[in-house]
């Protein structure tokens, strides 16, 4: 009885027969590097920002198209840059993607960012709401335009110093899967 415990407990503690194939579970846990949770970390965050952009600047549009009125650019450029920071957080999640190969795409999301947050930052940071929740909602998103700036700024160096190191032999793909 005491055997039967034992070898139980044994076969717990290593989550697989002798001689069994790797389960997922198993090969997700022996993969999960420092790097990789890295990389799964950032590009939740920039997903999730990328949300929050998509949100705080859709609803004035929604607002402009109830009203019959024409979209502002500013507004549908906030959007646009939004969703595609989602998608292509989403692309560089998927575990077959090896995002740093492809740091340019990080690089461009950052210069659309910056040019945001330089449009939005003229027009808000200095702007006093005087209890206007629209302006004070606008001040705000000026500052998640800048957090979404530096994530992908982030993404964008840690791309390619990982870049660097592989072209010139001083890692391989398997050390850095971000």
């Amino acid at each position: 009885m005491i055997q039967v415990i034992l070898m139980a407990l044994k076969f717990l503690s290593r989550g697989s027969m002798k001689g069994e194939k790797v389960g997922l579970a198993n090969n997700l846990r022996a993969n999960m590097s420092a790097s990789a949770i890295f990389r799964i970390l950032m590009r939740f965050l920039q997903f999730i920002m990328g949300i929050v952009v998509i949100g705080l600047y859709a609803q004035d549009l929604r607002r402009a198209h109830k009203a019959g009125v024409k979209y502002d650019s500013k507004w549908m450029y906030a959007t646009v840059v939004g969703t595609l920071a989602s998608f292509w957080a989403i692309v560089c999640m998927l575990p077959l993607v090896k995002a740093w190969f492809l740091f340019g795409v990080d690089f461009v999301m950052f210069i659309m960012y910056v040019a945001a947050f330089g449009i939005f930052g003229k027009m808000y940071i200095k702007e006093d709401p005087e209890g206007n929740s629209g302006i004070q909602r606008m001040k705000n998103a000026v500052w998640v335009l800048l957090t979404n700036m530096f994530l992908w700024a982030i993404t964008f160096v840690y791309g390619s110093v990982i870049f660097w190191k592989y072209w010139k032999g001083k890692a391989t793909p398997a050390q850095h899967d971000v």
